[in-house]
């Protein structure tokens, strides 16, 4: 060991992603490390980079950042830098494709940095939280007249396989928009985890038939990447996404697809570590991990911008108690589900509004924000669809034919809730042109029944609230 280059020849061992130095130098957690490899017959030599994940006062382990196949343990050189894992960042990164390790993808030379910082990030200071209370639209009506996202919320998107979760998000990062005096200070940061090599190509083709690549960051960690680094990609994203939040007065949406590709790296590097698994063999930490990702959305009081958060996750087996679904929606606020049903009867977005929830709707609806019939419409909806969906149930067992007409129309309404507003295709759709379609499918029943609707909004819309 040379104790003043900090350098150690030769590792104890390899176990997958990780490498261990047994009574190595003084190390920090986070800290960056280079391995350069032996040259020799059938070795090709060169140079990979790690990160120190855990300390004892015997070992070392390290989290190699690239392939590890092919590394000698014995005969490899490990230096330690002194550094943790920064990345340069700069408002020259919108319209860039960069990889999940935010090094250029796009054949250009990187971006020229205004700041080099650490990628690891930090929650908001409590004491310096600014309440959410701006909407953002996204041009889906499911979400925005229904579950409304607001600016430095974290309302993540669940999905079950084989569900058009990849679709959705990237129609979102080409719609999303801010209204008002903060419309041109918009950008949007895309992350992907393990996409298949089909899906990495849909995403980019997307944003440019869109037209909104000068206006979006682009992470793409592949399937076929080292899963190390997937566990870079959400840190190096935010990164980004702060920068451009809190140094330029940006508004960022930062889409975060799938969430549950960076839990399996997880389990990975702690089954690599010989760590005590938990729930369905994933880290006992995971909690904590998620919350440091999810916890970097958010408002800085006396600061223009913000950051919000929507990551996209897919349920094991679809189950809503899985544990990266469960603990997902502990730390965040609230969730679209997507439903398999609705995907099988051709709804597009195939979301389900009765599971869905975004717990700040009412800091971004209302006057002055959306209008001002925005909550009474949806809070109807939301009634008259639940009854329908008991309807549909129970017109399973007895048959249509023997509902009475108030359960029919019931029924009927829906069939057409699922249809007219939430299946609206790929086409955007403004807020007004959502809460429209909502006063359409009320006009279906006698004001009477309209019991979540002010007497005044009905009153100023005399054609609502009116049977056929």
């Amino acid at each position: 060991m040379d104790l003043l280059t900090r350098r150690v020849r030769g590792a104890s061992a390899l176990a997958g992603p990780l490498l261990f130095l047994e009574g190595g130098p003084r190390a920090r957690l986070g800290e960056v490390v280079r391995i350069v490899l032996p040259a020799g017959p059938g070795e090709g030599g060169g140079e990979r980079r790690g990160q120190v994940i855990a300390l004892s006062r015997e070992r070392i382990a390290i989290q190699v950042l690239e392939e590890t196949r092919g590394i000698p343990p014995a005969r490899a050189e490990v230096t330690l830098t002194g550094e943790v894992a920064r990345l340069g960042v700069s408002r020259a990164m919108l319209g860039r494709v960069l990889d999940g390790m935010g090094r250029p993808a796009d054949g250009l030379p990187p971006p020229i940095p205004e700041a080099r910082p650490s990628i690891a990030g930090a929650a908001i200071n409590i004491t310096r939280r600014e309440k959410p209370s701006e909407f953002i639209e996204t041009g889906v009506s499911a979400i925005d007249g229904m579950n409304t996202l607001v600016r430095g919320q974290k309302l993540p998107i669940f999905s079950c396989a084989g569900l058009p979760a990849g679709r959705l998000a990237a129609q979102i990062a080409c719609q999303a928009r801010v209204r008002g005096a903060g419309a041109e200070a918009f950008a949007v940061v895309f992350a992907a985890m393990g996409a298949p090599f089909r899906d990495y190509h849909a995403y980019l083709e997307a944003f440019r038939a869109a037209g909104v690549l000068d206006r979006t960051v682009v992470f793409l960690n592949r399937a076929d990447d080292p899963p190390i680094e997937r566990l870079m990609t959400p840190r190096c994203a935010l990164t980004a996404a702060e920068h451009l939040a809190f140094r330029h007065g940006l508004h960022v949406l930062v889409v975060l697809t799938d969430v549950t590709s960076y839990c399996e790296a997880l389990r990975e590097v702690a089954l690599a570590r010989e760590e005590v698994p938990g729930r369905r063999g994933y880290p006992g930490y995971m909690y904590t991990d998620l919350a440091t990702i999810f916890e970097r959305a958010g408002r800085i009081s006396g600061r223009p911008g913000s950051l919000t958060q929507l990551p996209v996750l897919t349920m094991p087996d679809d189950d809503l108690t899985h544990p990266i679904p469960d603990l997902t929606g502990y730390i965040t606020e609230g969730q679209i589900v997507l439903a398999r049903d609705l995907d099988r009867r051709g709804v597009y977005p195939p979301i389900d509004v009765l599971p869905s929830l975004s717990r700040l709707m009412g800091l971004g609806a209302g006057p002055g924000k959306t209008r001002a019939d925005h909550r009474p419409v949806a809070d109807q909806l939301y009634a008259l669809y639940a009854r329908g969906r008991d309807v549909r149930r129970m017109a399973a067992i007895v048959g249509a034919a023997n509902l009475g007409e108030e359960e029919k129309r019931l029924l009927g309404f829906a069939d057409r809730f699922e249809a007219e507003l939430v299946g609206q295709g790929g086409v955007f759709r403004t807020i007004e042109e959502t809460l429209e379609v909502g006063w359409r499918l009320l006009g279906t029943f006698p004001p009477a029944a309209l019991t979540r609707i002010p007497e005044a909004l009905l009153a100023a819309r005399p054609a609502a609230g009116r049977a056929p």
